[in-house]
């Protein structure tokens, strides 16, 4: 056998044991969507099923520095991210921009609110976070590449060189691949539920954006009725002085009156052109002209139990919800750092020819690094302390969710009571006053200026 033949005969076999680690691709468990806990840090295969936001925490994990030294509390079952509605552009398994195909669209409420989980770019833009981490969970559970190389030897002495095709291939040790999955996991986790908080606040944004235009739209209306009051009081103002009844200061007041509600109807228009313009730069569609609003303004007023209230945001926050995903991040990256001292295994197996001897040769090594020095402490030191960083953000944020609350539910309890005083006994009472105000001038019963102040009273009632 040629000597050619005898030396790819040797090193053929050493290059096709490693042919599957180079044509192989890595296959990505996906992580079962619970926070990792210390004693069953495991992965699975798919996702599992989300459960309803609804879902209450139990056994909350908490950290803590006590005497130094930092006490977890595991979470031991957590909810997952509950599932995005249709129209909402992110999804751990299929991430897919959902088209509103209409033409023509209806200004009502829920078209606006989808108009807007389309073209609102921060949902966007948050989306595009969790392909960035989905991503980034991919590439941590990816294994090494193998090394292919040549080595020859002793090329100067003319009959004894030596040629050497190696193969070096490095293991990862103590499951560090799967625990930067799982690290990153919940990460991904994190993200989605920022998405979901994201599009709380767009939808948010849309419907006060939609509340402030629709009472634009009605103090407009109002002022065009209220326009026709004030012409009706000019004719009648006239009338009495063709009749020889009234005076002229009394026709002049009431001219007054009627351009006082003109300036005014200019003010309404001029603020549903701006609130119509915040509106659709909520929805994502700046520039879109000026059109009716559907719907009515609310006709009635929902007492609400506040106590009852807190306890559902709490529950179901995805603000919240994200931050204890940020703890369990913490937690697996503490986990992760733990084992980053454990050695890599470093294998290489090599195959040449000995022109000096006319004979093949196989070699191989393997060495692993001694963790003497260095044994990542300092990363284990800061993994901790992300991890007290971590659960304190979690008591922050529910602090701050019930700040808020309470400054929400002030206002809402001082509108509830405005809300009724106005239509229960103010409303009635200027509609009323107007009628018989009118009648009473016109039959001459009521001085010009009695009728003046019922009208401003009637029409700032109603605004």
């Amino acid at each position: 056998m040629p000597s050619s033949t005898r030396y790819w005969v040797a090193i053929l076999p050493v290059i096709m044991s490693f042919h599957g680690c180079q044509s192989a691709r890595h296959v990505v468990e996906q992580i079962r969507l619970r926070p990792p806990v210390h004693q069953t840090m495991t992965a699975s295969s798919e996702l599992a099923p989300p459960v309803s936001a609804e879902s209450s925490w139990q056994d909350d994990e908490e950290a803590h520095l006590v005497d130094g030294k930092l006490e977890v509390v595991q979470y031991l079952d957590a909810p997952e991210p509950s599932p995005l509605p249709a129209q909402s552009p992110i999804d751990d398994r299929n991430l897919q921009a959902v088209e509103v195909g209409t033409s023509e669209p209806s200004w009502t409420l829920a078209n606006l609110e989808s108009l807007a989980i389309q073209h609102n770019p921060a949902i966007r833009e948050q989306s595009a976070s969790a392909y960035k981490a989905m991503g980034y969970r991919e590439q941590v559970g990816t294994k090494p590449n193998p090394t292919l190389g040549y080595s020859g030897n002793q090329f100067a002495d003319a009959g004894t060189d030596q040629h050497v095709v190696f193969v070096e291939q490095q293991f990862v040790m103590g499951g560090k691949l799967g625990r930067n999955q799982v690290v990153l996991n919940q990460e991904v986790q994190s993200q989605l539920w920022e998405v979901e908080a994201q599009r709380y606040r767009v939808l948010t944004d849309v419907r006060q954006r939609y509340f402030e235009a629709l009472a634009a739209q009605r103090r407009l209306e109002l002022t065009e009725g209220f326009l026709e009051v004030a012409q009706k009081g000019v004719e009648i103002a006239q009338a009495r002085l063709n009749a020889q009844e009234g005076s002229r200061p009394e026709v002049l007041q009431a001219e007054i009156q009627l351009q006082q509600i003109e300036v005014q109807r200019k003010r309404s228009e001029a603020a549903l052109l701006g609130a119509w313009k915040r509106l659709m730069a909520v929805v994502g569609l700046p520039g879109t002209t000026l059109s009716q609003l559907d719907g009515e303004l609310p006709q009635s007023v929902e007492m609400m139990r506040w106590e009852s209230v807190l306890n559902s945001i709490l529950a179901a926050s995805p603000e919240l919800q994200a931050a204890r995903a940020r703890v369990c991040r913490a937690q697996a990256n503490l986990e992760r750092q733990r084992v980053q001292a454990i050695p890599n295994l470093s294998v290489m197996v090599a195959a040449g020819r000995d022109n000096g001897t006319n004979s093949g040769m196989i070699n191989a090594q393997v060495g692993l690094p001694v963790p003497i020095h260095n044994k990542n402490e300092g990363n284990i030191s800061a993994a901790e302390a992300e991890l007290c960083r971590a659960s304190q953000e979690v008591r922050r944020i529910e602090m701050a969710i019930e700040s808020r609350l309470a400054a929400a539910s002030q206002a809402y309890d001082a509108a509830v009571a405005s809300v009724n005083i106005y239509s229960e006994e103010i409303l009635p009472r200027a509609a009323e006053t107007l009628q018989l105000a009118e009648q009473a001038y016109s039959a001459g019963e009521f001085e010009f200026l009695q009728i003046l102040i019922a009208r401003r009273t009637y029409f700032d009632a109603n605004l």
